[in-house]
């Protein structure tokens, strides 16, 4: 709640400001990081799962570790490719933002 509070008692000073170039330009940093962040998280997350049940299936039949490890490498590059795409929109909103 005081995080809350804190924001909004922070944004306050744009909503007077002379002009919206300001407050865009604060918010699409807002939304790039914070979309960032939830990126990177869900990343993690699917990463750590995905490495668990490759050992946890090479732990339960040793001989097709090999295939579980291939697997696991595509699995990985296809989570890591959407982090990616949203660093992609967090450039795009930071630096060639189409709102202003």
């Amino acid at each position: 709640m005081k995080v809350i509070f804190t924001i909004l008692f922070g944004l306050v000073g744009f909503a007077f400001a002379d002009d919206n170039t300001q407050l865009i330009q604060a918010f699409s940093v807002l939304a790039a990081v914070v979309g960032l962040g939830i990126a990177a998280l869900g990343g993690a997350i699917g990463m750590g799962h995905t490495a668990a049940a490759t050992i946890s299936g090479t732990a339960r039949n040793p001989g097709i570790g090999g295939k579980l490890f291939t697997t696991m490498f595509i699995a990985l590059a296809m989570i890591e490719a959407q982090v990616i795409y949203t660093l992609v929109f967090a450039a795009i909103a930071l630096y060639g933002n189409p709102f202003l």
